[in-house]
């Protein structure tokens, strides 16, 4: 399957290296990739929670896969922006690898973001870069995939934070308050005492 071209320059080849040999080394997160690779959804990446809970696992203590809410997997299908095109796509994916799948189109993302999350409507994504730049925290404005010469790395932001074990918020659509509800909620003393929590201005 041809993939699609995206705007993120990379991050640092070093980093790169790094991230790439620790989801490597973990065999449910291969088995997730092999199974986005293999679902045909277009330009389709996991990132987020997922990325930043194995290698902050693998950085502090270890890693639980029974410890993830969900496998984010965004991809870009502006042919079709409707709710029953995610359903389909959670279920293509469902039927490849028994995960806990949430698929987004982010073509779609404008189209309920402000019913959701409140707030002023956002623009339009123009690809999957975009929308990663946008997501909450630096260290999970990272998405992966497989291609034809290996993994595939997005870090808008670089990989600096995620590698570093540094929680800080990034302020593109998430204010301060949310940040401290989502630090909170994620029970990242907790989960990870090692991490730098940055507090949000």
């Amino acid at each position: 399957m041809s993939q699609e071209v995206h705007r993120c320059p990379g991050p640092r080849p070093g980093e790169a290296a790094r991230l790439t040999a620790v989801l490597l080394g973990e065999p449910w997160l291969v088995r997730a990739l092999d199974a986005v690779a293999a679902s045909g959804l277009p330009d389709a990446w996991i990132g987020a929670g997922a990325i930043r809970d194995v290698v902050w696992g693998h950085l502090h203590g270890g890693f639980r896969a029974d410890s993830v809410r969900d496998v984010d997997v965004a991809y870009f299908d502006p042919a079709d922006l409707s709710a029953k095109r995610d359903q389909a796509a959670q279920h293509a994916l469902a039927g490849l690898a028994d995960l806990p799948w949430e698929a987004t189109n982010q073509a779609a993302v404008h189209t309920w973001y402000h019913q959701y999350f409140g707030g002023c409507p956002v623009d339009a994504f123009s690809c999957v870069h975009d929308a990663v730049a946008t997501w909450p925290e630096t260290a999970t404005c990272v998405a992966v995939r497989r291609g034809g010469a290996g993994v595939e790395v997005c870090a808008p932001h670089g990989l600096a934070d995620l590698l570093g074990g540094v929680w800080r918020v990034n302020p593109a659509r998430v204010t301060p308050e949310a940040s401290r509800a989502r630090l909170a909620r994620q029970r990242v003393a907790d989960r990870w005492p090692g991490v730098t929590v940055v507090p949000p201005a």
